[in-house]
């Protein structure tokens, strides 16, 4: 429905009505003014039963008067608004006439039916005043506002008094994430050292350097042998002074992540999880504070940061960056006695697009190592058989694979009364203790929280102001927590 004034009928009514009834410059002197009414890009024509001798118009932008005889008068309008119209008669008499020029209805008119078209079922319409347009009436969304301004300002200027529905609420996804993770390892290790405390008066070992030597000690007439490392199997022929280390081992290990993290999010907003911990690690300083070490905190466990956003397609654009990190003690840096873990890191970062509950393997890895290290010595490890007593040899097998997977889902809230989520705890808790936290009352005692809006619509420049209000950027994080603190050796 399209509201229009209904003073637009009667803005061509009146030319036809001018030029239809006979015109006459005859005005009595204490009557008013006569009105004289055109649209612009219209003419009408001013009968006079006497001579003229010259006519005038106060405002030449408005309107145009021409004598085409003695007689009549042709005035054409230009641009609307109102002005006055003189005319002097030979005989020294004059008359004046107030003159209307109203806009052309056509305009108008093509306006209103592209705003029906444009904007069909909504309450749109718009009034000419001079070169001023208002335009009024309720529209469903700012993009429907914009274009009925859009379109009312091919008339004039405008000035915007629409209004606007309360909008919806924004859709909610809830992000579920789910890291698999096995790691699998198999080490196989066989080596041999031997060692004489005298045997054929010779004092010494035989190794390749792959396991852990004896390191031999001569004190007097006795030789002691401190093993940095027993190995598997140690033989010693005490009437024979003679001794053997054997590493033979065989070592299969397995690893099993899988963590399951959900975050829900609003429509076009940023969300982030973390779930794990900080662990603290010393940064030596340079320049002027040279030597000193200030402790800082490494964040590690689960940690999701993801925004969402609803296409008008109706699916879900991701952007995605989950990261599963723990501690790696076996690449660990011991620094003065202190041991510094490492941070073994699953990460993905990626941009996708999918419907709700669909789901999408962001990231897969299939990593296979086999690592072999043979030693022995020259010449005598190469015999057979006997040469097996001169040689080690340690192979390692190691298998990973991962796997990222993302299911976006829109959701609602519980509704009020509905049975909610719970965990299931293993163990009783205290008796005789609330069940309960403390809360303020819900809607039984303090009355029903009105759901639908207070108001169906609102100014346009009110709801514009809401949209900049969510908008804003928010408030940084605060940054890594540091601080100064005393070096493992003393050192400030």
């Amino acid at each position: 429905m399209i509201r229009g004034s209904s003073r637009g009928s009667w803005w061509l009514a009146a030319p036809l009505v001018w030029m239809a009834l006979p015109q006459t410059c005859a005005v009595a002197a204490d009557a008013r003014p006569p009105n004289l009414v055109v649209t612009v890009g219209k003419s009408i024509v001013l009968d006079c039963p006497a001579d003229l001798r010259r006519v005038a118009v106060a405002n030449g932008d408005l309107a145009d008067a021409l004598a085409v005889n003695p007689r009549e008068v042709l005035i054409n309008g230009k641009a609307s608004g109102e002005t006055t119209v003189i005319l002097w008669q030979q005989d020294g008499s004059r008359s004046m006439y107030d003159l209307s020029v109203r806009p052309s209805t056509a305009r108008i008119e093509a306006v209103r039916r592209q705003i029906e078209r444009e904007l069909a079922g909504q309450d749109v319409g718009l009034d000419l005043e001079a070169d001023t347009v208002f335009l009024r009436g309720t529209v469903k969304d700012l993009t429907s506002a914009g274009r009925a301004l859009s379109m009312a300002a091919t008339l004039g200027k405008v000035v915007d008094l629409l209004r606007v529905e309360v909008p919806a609420a924004p859709a909610q996804i809830l992000l579920q994430v789910r890291f698999a993770d096995v790691d699998r390892s198999a080490i196989s290790a066989l080596g041999v050292n031997l060692l004489s405390t005298g045997a054929g008066n010779t004092i010494g070992q035989v190794t390749t350097g792959q396991f852990g030597p004896t390191i031999p000690q001569i004190q007097g007439n006795s030789v002691q042998f401190t093993l940095s490392d027993a190995l598997n199997i140690f033989l010693f022929r005490q009437d024979l002074n003679l001794g053997a280390l054997i590493k033979a081992l065989e070592t299969q290990s397995l690893l099993e992540l899988l963590a399951e993290p959900n975050v829900l999010a609003i429509d076009g907003k940023p969300a982030s999880f973390v779930a794990g911990g900080e662990f603290p690690f010393p940064v030596v300083q340079g320049g002027a504070t040279a030597g000193a070490v200030t402790i800082q905190f490494r964040e590690y466990g689960v940690r999701i940061n993801f925004l969402p956003r609803v296409t008008l397609r109706g699916t879900i654009r991701l952007q995605v960056a989950p990261e599963v990190s723990s501690l790696d003690f076996s690449n660990a840096l011991q620094f003065q006695g202190y041991t510094i873990p490492a941070l073994a890191t699953r990460r993905v970062k990626t941009e996708v697009e999918l419907e709700s509950g669909q789901s999408f393997v962001i990231a897969g890895l299939l990593d296979n190592n086999i690592t072999e290290t043979l030693n022995k010595i020259p010449g005598i490890g190469d015999i057979p058989l006997l040469g097996k007593l001169f040689q080690s040899r340690s192979r390692t097998r190691s298998n990973s694979e991962l796997m990222v997977l993302i299911t976006p889902v829109l959701v609602r809230p519980v509704p009020a009364g509905g049975a909610r989520p719970e965990i299931r705890m293993p163990a009783e808790f205290m008796k005789d203790t609330a069940r309960e936290a403390p809360r303020t009352p819900g809607a039984e005692l303090t009355g029903a929280v009105p759901v639908p809006p207070a108001q169906k619509d609102i100014p346009l420049e009110e709801l514009l102001e809401l949209e900049k209000q969510k908008d804003a950027a928010p408030e940084s994080a605060p940054a890594p927590r540091s601080g100064p603190a005393t070096a493992p050796g003393g050192a400030q």
